[in-house]
């Protein structure tokens, strides 16, 4: 790899941003950064030029002689970069609106990566993957892909085995959040656990062992409904009944509780919905309040606030896998990549988020074997779910879609769960040209959502 690294990072306008560039400052002794290029759309223009400027000044503050780059062209910013990364919402926040609040208005779970709202943003997210891969093929054929963007497992298979593109890492922060938290339950640093994970994106489960070999996961088990048990701020602690966690034997991510409690996670969610405070609006909040901090010009690092967005250790995450990959680290991460045998019960060739070893050679995996019946059997239905998502979102399948929404547990058959998903695609009608004639159908037969935040959305374009 040449002298000075070039960085693309798709979606450089996000509110993450500053984050990342900490991240990139505060390794430029083993990352030597040369330039990095922040790319986003049209209607991101404004923020871009301001997360933008913001950069800059963190790099000046860190006196690196550090170039940043703004284009809303990625094939202005693509040639000569060594890794693009990925961190996009198509759609930006209002599609997240219309994600939560059209299966709350049904009584289903209205989530960003789960449920119904993690379908349909898979369905938008998905092909533009394609097209970024597309352009990097033709014009920086070397680079790795670092992929963020949620949901960041389905994103990631779609790279590697619908697209061709083998080099290609997807990132998660949760698996770091549990590192970083729950080692002080047992009056541990973070770093003295040695991890193990396994599953798939926002559903894997782990096991722990202290620098003896000894394994600590039942004593983890015991913090897991506490308030620092690693359940990411952003999620609703709905407390796990001890019998199950005790059952379970692996510590469950904190999105498992929207499949293991269900009930309680979309009561939750209804009361949200009914106080008119989904977290997609929530998040606009932060955003407004961020975005303010960054045009500050006497602003120079990352504020505080950040952390209300959810990204913790988002930075550490993404910038220690492209050290880890530029440096041949054999650093021990978890990441999303293929499963080549790690987990017996899913295909060699399917993505998993499992512990890594990662190198200039990638993601390898480490090896975790067999599930128990229950998690075992949750894998290959949620795998199966992901696979029609997948499909669904490359065609425009309107059956396979409809066999993913079947599929996933958090979303009812039947006539209510069409109802959701059709009022979902005319919502999403200006990102979802592969369904474009169903969407027509749809629109023809009167189909159309009854949230009046949503339709006050699509009235103003979003």
């Amino acid at each position: 790899m040449k002298r000075g690294i070039k960085i693309v990072t798709i979606g450089g306008g996000s509110s993450y941003t500053p984050e990342l560039m900490e991240g990139f400052i505060k390794r430029y002794g083993e990352l030597p950064v040369r330039e990095i290029w922040l790319v986003d759309v049209e209607p991101g223009r404004e923020k871009l030029r301001i997360v933008g400027e913001f950069a800059e000044r963190m790099w000046e503050r860190a006196g690196y002689p550090v170039k940043v780059h703004t284009t809303l062209d990625r094939r202005e910013a693509l040639p000569g970069a060594d890794f693009v990364t990925t961190q996009f919402r198509v759609g930006q926040l209002p599609a997240r609106i219309k994600d939560e609040r059209i299966p709350d208005l049904h009584g289903m779970l209205g989530q960003e990566t789960n449920g119904a709202g993690g379908i349909l943003k898979a369905f938008r997210t998905i092909p533009v993957i394609g097209e970024i891969i597309s352009d990097m093929r033709e014009i920086c054929p070397d680079a790795w892909l670092i992929n963020f963007t949620n949901p960041s497992g389905m994103v990631t298979e779609a790279a590697i085995r619908r697209f061709g593109w083998k080099k290609t890492i997807g990132l998660c922060n949760v698996p770091g959040i549990a590192e970083m938290r729950e080692p002080e339950n047992l009056g541990l640093k973070p770093g003295d656990l040695i991890y193990q994970f396994a599953g798939l994106n926002h559903f894997h489960w782990h096991r722990a062992f202290d620098r003896n070999g000894n394994e600590v996961t039942k004593k983890l088990l015991a913090h897991v409904n506490e308030r620092n048990g690693g359940t990411p701020v952003n999620i609703f602690q709905a407390p796990f009944p001890e019998e199950l966690l005790s059952s379970m034997g692996m510590v469950p991510c904190g999105y498992h509780r929207y499949y293991y409690m269900e009930e309680e996670m979309l009561v939750h969610s209804m009361e949200e919905f009914k106080e008119g405070g989904t977290r997609a609006e929530q998040m606009l909040d932060v955003e407004k309040e961020l975005f303010e901090l960054y045009k500050n010009t006497e602003l120079k690092e990352k504020p505080k606030q950040l952390e209300k967005r959810g990204g913790a250790y988002y930075s550490d995450t993404a910038c220690e896998c492209i050290s880890a990959i530029y440096n041949n680290k054999q650093s021990r991460m978890t990441v999303s990549t293929e499963n080549r045998g790690a987990i017996a019960c899913l295909l060699p060739e399917s993505v998993v988020e499992v512990t890594c070893l990662v190198s200039a050679r990638g993601a390898e995996p480490v090896a975790w074997g067999t599930f128990p019946p229950a998690a075992r059997g949750w894998l290959q239905m949620m795998k199966a779910m992901e696979e029609c998502v997948i499909e669904a979102a490359v065609t425009g399948d309107y059956g396979l879609a409809l066999e993913a929404f079947t599929l996933n547990p958090l979303i009812r058959s039947g006539r209510e769960g069409k109802r959701v998903l059709d009022e979902l695609l005319v919502a999403h009608e200006k990102y979802l040209p592969q369904f474009g004639e169903k969407i027509k159908e749809l629109k023809a037969a009167g189909v159309e959502t009854d949230d009046p935040v949503v339709r006050e959305l699509l009235r103003e374009g979003l």
